[in-house]
């Protein structure tokens, strides 16, 4: 790993601050936080050495395993990279290597083990068994972390409704309650529904009236992108893998204070922020939320509301971390996500059209000029700000190049229109006659049209 900041730090400390307890993924209710105990957790990372994974390396994917427990103030006591010979029904890990993991887990007096790959319900309830302790799969790890982050009703909705259909699947206990009947109507009763019967049904009806509420917000987001429309300024967002330097970079660019750290998930909930160009046009910067490997599939549904401001962005910053090893593989899980957006009608289909590779944190690799040149490709450092007047530049060329240039022949006295169009287009040449005000100007296909409907 090239020299510098360290991306994803392990915790061996107990946390700073007492923080909100967090309810179980599976509704069986552990403690991440707490004011009077400090939660020890193991990092298990099942390693299958695949086509799709030989361009991730093994200590950097269980690295950002401990990266995502500790950034919820778990405190990591013991970590593995368990090589898979083969997916066991029952546990995953074969059973000589569940046994060994089980000891170490022992030995090291750990509360809540997390397994960094996808676990069925009798797995997770095995593990549990054997090993003793909580055990949590990535998705439910992920899970935690968007409930702990997210500040917004819009947000809190959208974890709240992937909370709920990762646990509607997971309604498998070895309680004996949840097999207990409830009486039947009549005289003479009736076989009833069992308790897991009757919690899949309270789930499905929470997850219908959550669904309902996200289609309003989604209806409201769209009245924002019309209303901005009609006052139309050019939409930049922000995408790229968590923690590659987004908030930094967006604060950076914009003035603005969002919440950034080295850490992963560090802000969930989108911001905009107004953003002059070197041209003096005005963009609205949008920052979203990270993407991440394996993005549980109940993340991507359930925050769709948010994602769609990236459809509705004239350029897309895909700004990626090129000090880390895993940048290539970073990549490629970023436009995962977003060509699964294709395939859902999200976002269209010539998205990469309209992006650019921001290649942020070039300040860990000896600046942006030992960064080797490569097309449609800006290296950046949001911390030192090298690059970023290039950066600025290119936004500006990519939105005139989609400006349409037209004439326009205005009244002496039409200082109202001729004043609409300095501030929504970019006037190329002006000749002042004794009655006319001859106006060449480059204008977005909206603005134009717009424009033309305006009374003279």
């Amino acid at each position: 790993m090239p020299p510098g900041r360290p991306h994803l730090p392990v915790s061996t400390e107990p946390p700073d601050e007492a923080g909100p307890s967090h309810p179980a993924p599976d509704g069986t209710g552990w403690t991440a936080k707490s004011t009077a105990v400090i939660t020890r957790a193991a990092v298990i990372l099942p390693w299958e050495n695949r086509a799709d994974t030989a361009a991730r390396a093994a200590e950097a994917r269980l690295a950002e395993a401990v990266g995502l427990a500790a950034s919820i103030g778990l405190v990591i006591v013991h970590t593995a990279i368990v090589p898979l010979r083969g997916r066991r029904p029952a546990t995953l890990l074969g059973s000589g290597q569940a046994e060994a993991q089980g000891e170490a887990i022992r030995a090291a007096q750990v509360d809540v083990a997390v397994v960094d790959d996808q676990l069925s319900p009798v797995q997770q309830r095995n593990l549990e068994k054997a090993w003793g302790c909580k055990v949590i799969d990535r998705t439910g790890l992920i899970l935690d972390i968007f409930g702990e982050r997210a500040r917004t009703r819009e947000g809190s909705l959208q974890v709240e409704l992937a909370h709920l259909e990762y646990q509607r699947s997971r309604l498998v206990r070895s309680w004996t309650h949840l097999e207990r009947q409830r009486g039947g109507f009549g005289f003479l009763g009736g076989p009833g529904e069992t308790q897991i019967e009757a919690d899949r049904r309270l789930i499905g009806d929470r997850i219908v009236r959550l669904k309902r509420e996200l289609e309003q917000v989604r209806r409201t987001r769209g009245l924002h992108r019309s209303a901005r429309k009609r006052v139309p300024y050019p939409i930049v967002a922000l995408v790229g893998y968590t923690n590659a330097g987004k908030s930094t970079l967006f604060n950076t660019l914009t003035g603005a204070e969002v919440m950034a750290r080295d850490q992963l998930f560090a802000t969930l909930d989108p911001t905009m922020r107004g953003l002059r160009l070197p041209s003096g046009r005005q963009v609205i910067l949008s920052d979203t939320v990270g993407f991440i490997s394996e993005l549980p599939t109940e993340l991507v549904a359930a925050f769709r509301a948010t994602l769609e401001e990236v459809s509705e962005a004239d350029v897309i910053l895909h700004v990626r971390d090129i000090a880390h090893p895993d940048s290539a593989a970073q990549r490629s899980d970023v436009i995962a996500v977003l060509d699964g957006m294709v395939r859902d009608g999200t976002i269209d289909e010539d998205w990469p059209r309209r992006s650019i590779e921001v290649l942020n944190k070039a300040d860990l690799v000896g600046g942006i000029d030992a960064v080797p040149p490569r097309a449609n490709c800006l290296p950046v450092s949001a911390v030192t700000c090298e690059g970023l007047d290039a950066l600025k530049a290119e936004i500006d060329r990519r939105i005139a190049s989609g400006l349409e240039l037209a004439e326009y022949h205005l009244p002496q006295g039409d200082g109202q229109r001729l004043a609409w169009l300095y501030q929504h287009g970019e006037v190329v040449s002006r000749d002042d006659g004794e009655a006319l005000i001859h106006v060449t100007v480059r204008l977005r296909p909206a603005d134009r049209a717009r424009f033309e409907r305006l009374a003279p």
